[in-house]
């Protein structure tokens, strides 16, 4: 092991030195610091703006995944891009429940990038967290393989029952512990005062409904993180792969939700598409775990992985545009037939 080199989650050499580590977080928090500067003042973005940002947050994990293959090799390289693939397929799953509690709170659209910018920064202070206590469990023993491949094939039948059902996402702020705890304890100003989350109201402090988003937002982070990172887990065990292919996703979820705000409401089959990359991960899991009890046991390689998550996302897309179009066909023609007279009347 190199000077400096961080432990793998499996207690062998990580690929990440110090250097890295500290290089990455600062990136991390020089983009996250140009984020708050280019919403300090509110606007609604346009589909330019959108376009380019998502541009520049996809480009990025290309170049740094071209920086690990060229510097760590190939298996490392192909392990960060599923692990990105997976993570990316997640968070779409996040932009439907954000675009749901911004309608919920009645967001004005000036001030809905300065919400997603937080809920990004709360879900990677989560995320980080939760990669750590990952990281931790899996030193322990190869039973956090088995723990963690049993938590996403649980999910992966809740998800997919809901799917069979025709629910997707749901949003309850009644419900919501956080919200509540809030609003009973703390007063909240009847409309939105720009980015102020804080006000002083007759002499006594006062949230706004722009606050009871963002921890609304925050609450929902957390779910999210409980499913994504044992699903990277699943692809890598080094921490610190986990945690760039995390911060990459959700680095563009800003711009990609006003890109992709119209079309996710027809991306139908996406919770079928998430169940089934979902429990796939989890038997991958479960099949680590018991390859280093029973040699004979197979594992299913990264490569593999990657090719059935890109199909599998493929699938649920093109046929959820094919739903879509034969949805708007039926649509006329069940109009037809029900203006049309009927015989003998």
């Amino acid at each position: 092991m190199s000077p400096g080199t961080i432990p793998a989650a499996s207690g062998q050499a990580g690929i990440a030195s110090m250097a890295l580590w500290s290089i990455t977080v600062a990136a991390l928090v020089l983009l996250l610091a140009i984020d708050i500067v280019l919403t300090r003042r509110p606007h609604e973005v346009g589909m330019r703006e959108a376009v380019r940002w998502s541009v520049f947050y996809l480009a990025l994990p290309v170049a740094f995944g071209a920086y690990l293959w060229g510097v760590f090799g190939s298996t490392t390289a192909v392990e960060f891009f599923t692990g990105y693939v997976v993570e990316k397929s997640l968070s779409v799953d996040n932009l439907f429940v954000f675009m749901l509690l911004l309608a919920a709170f009645a967001v004005p659209s000036e001030l809905v990038q300065r919400v997603l910018l937080y809920g990004i920064v709360g879900a990677l202070v989560l995320r980080a967290v939760f990669i750590a206590l990952g990281a931790a469990a899996l030193q322990s023993g190869t039973w956090a393989f088995l723990l963690f491949g049993a938590i996403l094939i649980v999910t992966a039948g809740k998800v997919l029952a809901e799917a069979r059902k025709g629910k997707g996402p749901t949003v309850d702020i009644d419900a919501m512990r956080s919200v509540r705890l809030l609003r009973r304890f703390v007063p909240v100003t009847g409309d939105y005062r720009g980015f102020r989350l804080v006000v002083r109201e007759q002499g006594r402090l006062a949230i706004t409904p722009l606050a009871l988003a963002t921890v609304a937002v925050f609450a929902t982070d957390i779910a999210f993180a409980v499913d994504s990172v044992p699903a990277v887990y699943g692809v890598t065990e080094d921490p610190f792969l986990v945690f760039v292919t995390n911060a990459f996703a959700l680095l563009g979820l800003r711009a990609l939700y006003f890109v992709l705000q119209g079309a996710l409401m027809r991306l139908r089959h996406l919770n079928h598409g998430l169940a089934i990359i979902l429990a796939f991960i989890g038997v991958k899991l479960v099949l680590h775990w018991a390859h280093g009890i029973w040699a004979q046991v197979p594992e299913i390689p990264t490569l593999a992985s990657l090719g059935v998550i890109v199909a599998v996302l493929l699938t649920v897309t093109l046929t959820s545009l094919r739903a879509g179009r034969a949805g708007r066909h039926a649509a006329p023609a069940a109009e037809d037939a029900a203006n049309r007279p009927v015989p003998g009347s």
